[in-house]
Formats: structure tokens, C-alpha cells, sequence
């Protein structure tokens, strides 16, 4: 018995009932949870006339997560024409919130159709650039900095979660050193770029197809203002999907015209390449030791699959920058055989199980 879930169901079908004097059946469908405690559900309703209307339920304890941000993200985003859910009605003692539904199509699945054409991938990926550049042209005022400490604090979960946790490595205080002077670096020319709104987490599974074939945006809450690349790279080097590099460029460049266009990036390419780099360094070290966190903590194992990948963007990223040759061999010669050798001896099944 669910009583949360029915908590929920029941109070959603009293608000649907007021604004629509639809009587909906409260009988929610599971739709998924995520990385945080939200979880999710769907009602629906079927007229004689056989069309359907959707409502999505949100579950989201008061106590672990802050509603009121989610909230007043999405009205203020939405009045800007943000393409994200509507809120239709929250409680925020109880941790309720009733959402405009986007349907069931991920971008992911979406951009995996056909792996060997890109013309589909890539039309994707320029619309989700524009909705990009939508959200970068948004006022900066209400929302917290991407500062200094939390770069910092999001690169230490490499080492506390990743390097000592799940891989057990025991790293010498000169291995310590060195990863933490390459921190400074990233962190230096993340707070270096131009500073605009960041989704912090804009993805191929954040990222829906709508009905009409745009998309919608979803999972925004915890954004920040911070560095103009930052988005981007989550974006075209995402830790669930990896494209050739040619495609990850061209798509790049599309973008930095498109911002230095409308006054988002105002510098040359080649400081933009490397903008777009070392902050996809910063946050696939944070990706990484978060993906690990999940397990250990959460016992979220679904996240393990995707841990080589994003480490991979690392040893790649890191090999063009003489400037990261100290961490580079480190990834080289140290930490890849320890991670290759760990995940070999503890076998991840497709759904993410640990054998």
C-alpha cells in the first residue's frame, strides 16, 4: 500500500475536478523517478469521444526537496516561453505538485533510432540548442552563483566518492596535489566565461518530444548562474550518449555563432573550445563521483553503466591541453587501469545490476 502515492492521486483529481469539473479516475500510473527522492506519476481521462487528456503527479517529500525553487523556476521560465511543464497546482507542506504533461518521449530514445544517420540526431540537437540559447537569455537575478565553492565542492566527489569509495584507491598526497591544482584550472576558467542562467543538468533525458514535435524541458530546479559552455557540453558530451567528435564539433560551432550572435559568448572560437573542454572536464568529474554516490548511498546501481563513459571524456579531453599533461598521465597510467580493472571484476548486467 502506497500512501503517499494515494495522498497524491486523491488531491490532484480534487484540483483537476475544480478547474475542469472533469471526474477523473484517481487511479495514477507510475511514469519514473530520478536521481533525487521526486517520483512521478500520470493520471488520465478518456472523454465519450474517446480524446484523452494527461496530468503528470509529482511526489516530492518537503523535507528533501525544495518545491517552492522548483516552483518558481517554472512559472518565471514558463513566462518567458521556456518550453517547461506549467505548474497547475503544489502543496508545499505535503510535498504535492500537479504538471502540465509532456508525454513519454524522451530525447534519448529518440537520438538512438538510427545511430549510423545523423541528419536526425543532428536536426535534434539544433533544437535543443536554440531552447539552449531561450534559457541563456533569461534574467540572471533570482538565482544562485555556480561559484567557486560549489565547482569545487562538485569536483571533490571524484576523489571522495569514485577514487576512494567505490574504486578503494589509496591516493598519495603528490597524486592529491596534482588533482587539486588541475581543480583550480577548471574551476578558473569556468568563473572566467561569460555568466548566464544554467540549467545544470540539460541532457538527452531531460530533454522531451512534445506532441507537436518541439521539445520541452524538464528536471530544471536546481539552476544557477554560471558559465556560458556549461550547458552545452552536458548537452552534445552527454554521459549516456557519445557522438563522433566531428558531429560534437560541428554542433560546438553552431552554437557559439548562434550565442556570440545574440550577445550571449562574445570571444573567438578557439577560446570557446576551450571553454567547451575544461568545463566538460569539471563536469564529467562531477558526473562521475555522483553516478557512484548514487550507488553507494542511494543503491541507485543504474548510473554504474555509465561511469567508464564519462571517464573516457576525461582521458580523451585532457590528451589536447599541455597545461593538464600531469593529470592526463594520471588518468593514463593510473586511475583507467584501476577502473577498468574494478568494473571487469564487478560485472554490470544492462539493467545496471552488480553480479
Amino acid at each position: 500500500m502506497d500512501q503517499r502515492r494515494d495522498e497524491l492521486a486523491h488531491w490532484a483529481v480534487d484540483i483537476i475536478q475544480q478547474q475542469t469539473e472533469l471526474n477523473v479516475n484517481p487511479q495514477p500510473q507510475v511514469v519514473s523517478g530520478d536521481a533525487s527522492f521526486r517520483r512521478y506519476f500520470r493520471l488520465l481521462h478518456t472523454d465519450d469521444q474517446g480524446h484523452e487528456q494527461r496530468w503528470i503527479l509529482v511526489d516530492a517529500p518537503a523535507d528533501k526537496e525544495d518545491n517552492p525553487r522548483f516552483v518558481r523556476i517554472a512559472q518565471a521560465w514558463h513566462q518567458h516561453q521556456v518550453a517547461v511543464p506549467q505548474v497547475l497546482a503544489h502543496d508545499f507542506e505535503r510535498g504535492f505538485m500537479l504538471l502540465e504533461d509532456f508525454g513519454d518521449e524522451l530525447l534519448w530514445p529518440a537520438l538512438h533510432a538510427d545511430r549510423n544517420d545523423l541528419t536526425t540526431a543532428t536536426q535534434l540537437y539544433s533544437q535543443s540548442i536554440d531552447q539552449l540559447l531561450a534559457i541563456q537569455a533569461l534574467p540572471t537575478s533570482d538565482l544562485p552563483a555556480y561559484d567557486q565553492a560549489l565547482l569545487d565542492q562538485e569536483m571533490s566527489l571524484f576523489i571522495d566518492w569514485l577514487c576512494t569509495q567505490k574504486l578503494q584507491l589509496t591516493l598519495a598526497p603528490q597524486e592529491l596535489t596534482m588533482l587539486h591544482q588541475t581543480f583550480a584550472l577548471l574551476r578558473d576558467q569556468a568563473l572566467a566565461q561569460p555568466q548566464v542562467v544554467v540549467h545544470r543538468d540539460f541532457h538527452s533525458r531531460n530533454l522531451m518530444i512534445k506532441a507537436d514535435q518541439t521539445l520541452g524541458v524538464i528536471d530544471f530546479q536546481d539552476a544557477v548562474v554560471g558559465a556560458a559552455s556549461y550547458d552545452l557540453v552536458s548537452l552534445l558530451r552527454d554521459c549516456y550518449v557519445r557522438w563522433p567528435d566531428a558531429l560534437v564539433q560541428e554542433l560546438a560551432k553552431q552554437y557559439w555563432q548562434k550565442a556570440q550572435a545574440a550577445g550571449i559568448y562574445p570571444h573567438n572560437w578557439a577560446r570557446f573550445k576551450q571553454d567547451f573542454d575544461w568545463m566538460g572536464l569539471q563536469r564529467h568529474l562531477k558526473a562521475a563521483g555522483i553516478f557512484a554516490r548514487l550507488h553507494l548511498r542511494d543503491g541507485k546501481d543504474g548510473y554504474l553503466n555509465d561511469i567508464p563513459n564519462t571517464c573516457r571524456y576525461l582521458l580523451e579531453v585532457s590528451a589536447d591541453y599541455p597545461q593538464l599533461a600531469a593529470f592526463h598521465q594520471w588518468l593514463q597510467q593510473s586511475f583507467m587501469p584501476a577502473l577498468e580493472q574494478h568494473f571487469a571484476a564487478h560485472a554490470v548486467d544492462a539493467n545496471g545490476v552488480t553480479a
